[in-house]
């Protein structure tokens, strides 16, 4: 038996998936394979590297630092997240990224991506701390219009939510057949189409791919979560998901919003730590 830890995305929203894992962490609860999404793939490498309370600290403390994030990084940098500062400067000089303790952890740990040429999933398996695998991650938490494109091994990426958000099946491919999924939505929530896709079409038309992946995306999403709860049902995988929508948006200078959304993931976790574990440990 293989256990896993699908983490979904969701920009700000995953402070929630982020206070469930410290709680995972603290209780010493161990996954052979972690795939993260977005904000699941930028917060989830703390958990391979062992840093109980890393992403909650940096986001609060560069929350409204202009060197990070915000309209003066998207106009100057073409990424409303500073690419440079955000995924290199920080974790190598502000709050250090731990790349001995990821390294050594046997755990695995996958990114997914979308290529905005194929409008299709890539997934990277990140078993080195270094400059690609910041890049994996920043790729994949990439929003499409306030990202620019990230050029990587071949590929040109963007935000893997766009084409797998919730990457279980692909987890489940791999062989891992007892998984726990960190949802950023509540039970019931439904992806409508987005009102930019008129904005998208515009400013994505180079890659009609990705326009297209983009335009399909609600019922992709909505077909995952359906699947998501049939194996949740079937008492295949256990899911933790927020009992109602979080209050906090995609971009965030709030630090105080963001500490609540985080308290309620913490919360979250500490209501379902005994199920996880005796779930992992092969029940039901």
């Amino acid at each position: 038996m293989r256990t896993g830890l699908v983490l979904e995305g969701g920009a700000m929203r995953g402070l929630f998936s982020a206070g469930v894992m410290d709680v995972f962490m603290q209780q010493g609860v161990v996954f052979d394979g972690i795939v993260g999404v977005s904000a699941g793939a930028a917060f989830g490498c703390n958990y391979k590297s062992r840093q109980q309370g890393r992403a909650i600290r940096y986001n609060k403390r560069f929350a409204n630092d202009p060197r990070y994030s915000g309209l003066r990084s998207l106009f100057k940098s073409g990424d409303i997240f500073n690419a440079e500062f955000a995924y290199h400067v920080v974790p190598a000089e502000y709050d250090i990224f731990d790349e001995a303790a990821y390294e050594s952890n046997p755990t695995e740990f996958h990114v997914v991506c979308t290529d905005v040429l194929t409008g299709k999933p890539v997934y990277k398996l990140l078993p080195k701390a270094d400059y690609n695998c910041y890049e994996w991650i920043r790729a994949s938490a990439s929003m499409p219009i306030v990202s620019k494109v990230v050029d990587l091994e071949g590929y040109r990426l963007l935000d893997g939510g766009i084409s797998d958000s919730i990457p279980l099946r692909y987890f489940e491919d791999q062989g891992y057949d007892r998984c726990v999924v960190i949802l950023t939505q509540p039970l019931g929530y439904v992806k409508r189409t987005s009102r930019l896709l008129p904005v998208m079409r515009m400013w994505m038309r180079k890659y009609p791919q990705f326009v297209s992946a983009f335009a399909h995306r609600p019922e992709m999403y909505n077909a995952q979560t359906a699947y998501v709860r049939e194996r949740e049902q079937q008492g295949r995988v256990m899911v933790i998901r927020p009992d109602e929508p979080l209050p906090i948006g995609h971009i965030e200078h709030d630090a105080d919003r963001m500490q609540r959304v985080y308290d309620i993931g913490l919360r979250k976790g500490e209501q379902m730590i005994e199920q996880v574990k005796a779930f992992l440990a092969g029940g039901q």
